[in-house]
This record gives C-alpha cells, sequence and structure tokens, in this order.
C-alpha cells in the first residue's frame, strides 16, 4: 500500500485555514478562498460590486492588458499616480467617482494575480476586505457545510520582490474567519482571528496608522485609506467566475 505523505505546510485536518502570498495560496488549497488585499485591491473590488460594476482581475497593466480590457469592451485602471480627471486606478476613490463604467479591468499584481490563479485551480474566489468581512462570511456559511474555507492575506512587495506581510491583510482576514463563527480552525487561521479580536475596536485608526496606511497617506491617498476602513459597511461579496468579479448579496 502506498502511503501518501501530507505537505506539513497544507494545514491539513482543518475546516478553515489561513495563509500568506501566492506561495501560500498555492500550499494550502480550500474549496472556498477568500483573498484578502485591503490597502486596495480587494477594497476596490467591494466598491465597484457596490456600483454594480463587473470587474475583470489582471495581474499587469502591459500591451495585453489593453488587448484584455478592449475584447471585454471594459474600462483598464491605469496605475494611482496616473490617473487624471474621468481615469479609474487601483484607487478606491476613482471607482467611486467613476461615471459610465460598467466593467472594469483591474491590474494587481497581489490580489489580483492571486485570485486568478486560484480560480484557474477550481477553487470558488472570493474577494474580501474589512468593508465586506461580516458579509462575505455570511455568504459562506449560507453555501453550506462540508466546504474548506481558506482565507489567504495577500500582502504587499519589499523593492527586492519578497513579501511584505502587511498587517491590514492580516486584520482583514481575521476578521473574516472571526465572523465565520467556527471551532475547526488551523493553528494559523487561530492567530489571524486572535490579530483581528485585538484590534477590532481601534478600527479605523490602526488602519491609518500602520505602514500601508501611512504609506498611501504620504503619497497623498488618505481617502483611500478612509474607503478601507468603512467596517462591515458593504453587503457585497464579489466572487470570481469566468474572470470576472460581480458581487454577490
Amino acid at each position: 500500500m502506498i502511503r501518501r505523505v501530507t505537505s506539513p505546510y497544507a494545514q491539513d485536518g482543518f475546516s478553515v485555514g489561513f495563509e500568506w502570498g501566492p506561495v501560500g495560496a498555492g500550499v494550502v488549497a480550500g474549496d472556498i478562498v477568500a483573498v484578502v488585499d485591503v490597502l486596495s485591491f480587494t477594497t476596490a473590488v467591494t466598491v465597484a460590486a457596490d456600483l454594480g460594476i463587473e470587474v475583470y482581475p489582471y495581474r499587469w497593466r502591459d500591451e495585453t492588458a489593453v488587448a484584455y480590457a478592449d475584447r471585454r469592451n471594459a474600462k483598464l485602471a491605469v496605475g494611482r499616480s496616473e490617473a487624471g480627471p474621468g481615469d479609474v486606478s487601483l484607487s478606491p476613490v476613482t471607482i467611486r467617482r467613476a461615471q459610465g463604467v460598467a466593467r472594469l479591468v483591474l491590474p494587481s499584481p497581489n490580489g489580483s494575480t492571486i485570485a486568478k490563479e486560484l480560480s484557474d485551480g477550481g477553487a470558488t474566489v472570493i474577494a474580501v476586505s474589512l468593508r465586506n468581512r461580516q458579509a462575505a462570511a455570511d455568504w459562506v456559511k449560507a453555501q453550506g457545510a462540508g466546504r474548506r474555507v481558506v482565507a489567504i492575506a495577500a500582502g504587499e512587495r519589499w523593492h527586492d520582490g519578497s513579501l511584505r506581510p502587511a498587517v491590514e491583510d492580516l486584520w482583514g482576514a481575521g476578521g473574516f474567519l472571526s465572523a465565520l463563527d467556527q471551532n475547526d480552525l488551523s493553528p494559523e487561521a487561530r492567530a489571524a482571528v486572535a490579530a483581528y479580536d485585538a484590534v477590532a475596536d481601534e478600527l479605523p485608526n490602526l488602519l491609518h496608522e500602520c505602514a500601508s496606511g501611512r504609506e498611501l497617506t504620504q503619497y497623498g491617498y488618505p481617502e483611500d485609506v478612509a474607503i478601507a476602513a468603512e467596517v462591515d459597511q458593504s453587503r457585497s461579496v464579489p466572487v470570481l467566475r469566468d474572470g470576472m468579479m460581480f458581487g454577490s448579496t
């Protein structure tokens, strides 16, 4: 008889798991996977979903992204620093102000890339932020029992390309997992829940004071942080199907 050796990193034996980044997403598998990129991909997606905008995640904004948007009759988001009047970017503020946008291609090297890779692997992928963490948990519970749920904190990147664990994504993932109200959490998932519970009463102030919040504020985007800090203000649960995310409520 051949005995299968399970990876010690897979968090097998637990119905709820948690990991970091694209590599972690490939190791800890789930039937339903919540991608969490609070500043700002998943926050931007929830803002778009609130407005009825279809979002197509894409990895990079390059020539292939232009062609991809053209084929879908969609608006291609520009870089944050490149956005002028009427443009849409990864900044949730620009999405909230957008006029006449029905479809949006939203490049993001972190959250968007992870979501696309997971969906290609057969998982049901949802976009989770602090704005919709309770709604997302309610949606997952409504799907019925027996499904393994995993939260992936996207994190950010240092200048050398290595993963920078971003505390806002830890809080977003932990807030979602906490709202699931399940007992069978992996140790990693329990740690994420504990991290959220420790700061829940101090949000949104701590979101402005964390490294990523300070970074966006320094670059001139404090409103993006304020929108990301709208805890539980969205009932939209964007689900990735056929390359497109649209809000289920």
